[in-house]
């Protein structure tokens, strides 16, 4: 533990220091090959929709003992068209899904799951969505989506600088293509559980990337001005100075969602559990990977294209390489600040006494 500690202070006073700025092509390389993976597995599979958002009709068997290829078998015998899903809940339940079906279908497949198992109808949860309202559903989950990021945008330009919210917004992306991505190669329904998870890691993912983008604008508040290092070198540092916070912040949060994901939905076969935390899990370990790899490099790189930045540079570079714990060089205040050299003082000579 006092390694960690004595590792986090070095790096927030700049002793110690990683390259995440300057190393950015290989964090996009990596971020790349998690994109087309993605797409790959969106194209290949594609996303397995939920009767929420498709419509369909769900029927949950209350009874211990059950097999999934059991509940398969006695579905399949009423004549039922396209997919049929059987999931084990537990060890006293099972879920059969089917596409859209009539009144009368739906009764059949009743009939039979109460004959094949020897249950009464009072012990099968039957649920039916209609196309339409599924369509509904949909729509609204992209609505929400939309506008979150509108929003989210609108607030980080007049918080902190239009540029940020580009770079904030570009990584939120990221994270979602990424988590959806996975999410179609694993292939788990999508339900509304799925909705909430996903808009849950873009909450996340922006708020570690708005701490990060707070000390960036700290240390590169006066950089242009002082002349001292690049913004690059800035940036580079606020990183640093974060980085172990959110390393902290990520592991708790990813501990319970863990052990939802694998002792609730693993163990207890929650269906609804699942859903939601592989969402999360993978959510926010990506969007941790991204406020630190994919963000403030992304900013940079927008912020270094300036004019102002460009001659910045310039200036740096004909001094020599400054190193980056100059812009630490004033304690706990990473803050820039023009240094005056005032030289030694002359005091007026005192008059004897007459």
């Amino acid at each position: 533990m006092s390694k960690l500690s004595g590792l986090g202070g070095r790096l927030y006073s700049g002793e110690t220091s990683f390259n995440f700025i300057g190393n950015r092509r290989r964090w996009y390389s990596i971020s790349a090959v998690f994109i087309l993976a993605s797409i790959a597995a969106l194209a290949i599979q594609g996303l397995h929709l939920g009767i929420e958002f498709k419509g369909g009709s769900s029927y949950t068997v209350n009874k211990s003992g059950i097999s999934v290829e059991q509940a398969r078998a006695s579905v399949a015998n009423v004549g039922i068209e396209g997919e049929i899903i059987v999931q084990k809940i537990g060890d006293s339940k099972v879920r059969i899904q089917t596409g859209a079906l009539t009144s009368e279908q739906s009764k059949s497949v009743e009939l039979a799951l109460t004959q094949a198992f020897n249950v009464d109808i009072e012990s099968i949860d039957t649920q039916i969505v209609g196309p339409s309202w599924g369509k509904e559903i949909t729509k609204k989950a992209l609505y929400g989506l939309f506008a979150f990021l509108i929003v989210i945008m609108l607030f980080l330009a007049m918080a902190f600088e239009p540029k940020m919210a580009i770079a904030a917004i570009v990584a939120v992306v990221h994270d979602v293509f990424i988590t959806v991505g996975i999410y179609a190669l694993v292939g788990f329904d999508v339900t509304p559980a799925t909705v909430i998870g996903f808009l849950t890691i873009l909450g996340y993912s922006l708020y570690d990337t708005v701490v990060v983008f707070d000390k960036v604008r700290e240390n590169t508040k006066s950089v242009a001005a002082v002349g001292k290092v690049t913004y690059s070198h800035a940036a580079n540092l606020a990183v640093n100075q974060t980085i172990v916070r959110s390393a902290n912040t990520s592991l708790i949060a990813l501990l319970p969602v863990g052990s939802i994901l694998f002792v609730g939905a693993g163990l207890l076969g929650a269906g609804t559990l699942k859903d939601l935390s592989l969402a999360l899990f993978i959510g926010l370990a990506v969007g941790t990977y991204s406020s630190i790899f994919i963000a403030p490099p992304f900013l940079a790189s927008l912020r270094e294209k300036e004019p102002a930045m460009q001659a910045l540079a310039k200036r740096v570079a004909s001094r020599g390489n400054a190193p980056i714990e100059a812009v630490a060089s004033q304690g706990a205040r990473t803050t820039i600040q023009p240094s005056v050299n005032r030289g030694p003082r002359n005091q007026p000579k005192r008059k004897g006494r007459k």
